[in-house]
């Protein structure tokens, strides 16, 4: 995959997030980036496609990530 310029993305974050624990989406050229809010935009962008990025949340909405499951 081609990393695409996230430099100009516009980024988003859930209504929900509270502070210290955030993330930010943005979706750039047909991928998915996923970055870390208190990095100020410097910090690494996680890049997914469109098909992972579905996958990841299906598992996200089965509770496949809970904490509980991921300590098994």
């Amino acid at each position: 995959m081609n990393r695409p310029d996230f430099s100009k993305a516009k980024w988003r974050k859930s209504g929900v997030s509270g502070d210290g624990g955030c993330v930010e989406v943005a979706y750039v050229d047909g991928v998915i980036g996923v970055r870390d809010t208190k990095d100020n935009g410097a910090g690494p962008v996680l890049a997914f496609t469109q098909r992972e990025w579905t996958a990841f949340l299906a598992g996200a909405q089965a509770g496949e990530f809970e904490l509980n499951e991921l300590a098994d």
